[in-house]
């Protein structure tokens, strides 16, 4: 469990989580949509979220991107050393006409590869909004992340099934194991 704030000139949020969770969440950043897709993640990576923001400035992506950052530094937070997870989580999720995959390695190094296939925005959020969150919370959470909708029509079935298996991939990586560490550098 971690919580983790971060206030600027542009907005002010605070975040817990709970890694062992049971996916109960509570989450106002004040953009639906953005709620939305927080508690589908955290229903479905089974993650205690409660998330509360507020935007200084009324610039959406500030509050978007600071969301991700904050949201990634309480995770990583919680991971503490990462001794005795998983590491390694992998989904693929259809909804509907969407089909999307997920991997991630929480090995304490960023990279990541986003490709939602957006046509764009969606329910008010833009498209680079969108991206950018997965995108901040990669780097903040220092993992390798790759989320590919490998096809679909509709933006956001193609978003909400990329946020299910990165849910799912998270719930996977962040599962307890064993002992050690999972690296043969004996440290991630």
């Amino acid at each position: 469990m971690a919580e983790y704030e971060r206030s600027t000139n542009e907005t002010s949020i605070s975040v817990s989580v709970n890694i062992d969770g049971r996916g109960d969440h509570s989450i106002d950043t004040s953009i639906p949509f953005m709620d939305h897709l927080l508690t589908t993640l955290s229903k479905h990576s089974m993650m205690d979220i409660r998330i509360k923001c507020v935007s200084r400035d009324g610039i959406r992506h500030h509050l978007i991107e600071d969301t991700a950052i904050v949201l990634a530094r309480a995770v990583d937070k919680a991971l503490g050393s990462r001794e005795g997870i998983e590491r390694f989580g992998y989904a693929i999720v259809p909804m509907d006409d969407s089909l999307a995959v997920a991997s991630i390695d929480l090995v304490n190094r960023f990279y990541c590869i986003i490709d939602l296939r957006l046509s764009g925005g969606i329910e008010g959020v833009a498209k680079e909004d969108i991206e950018h969150f997965l995108y901040s919370f990669a780097s903040n959470l220092n993992s390798c992340m790759h989320i590919n909708v490998v096809y679909g029509h509709n933006d956001h079935h193609k978003v909400e099934s990329a946020i299910k298996a990165l849910a799912l991939a998270l719930r996977n990586a962040t599962r307890i194991t064993k002992d050690g560490v999972a690296s043969t550098k004996g440290i991630l």
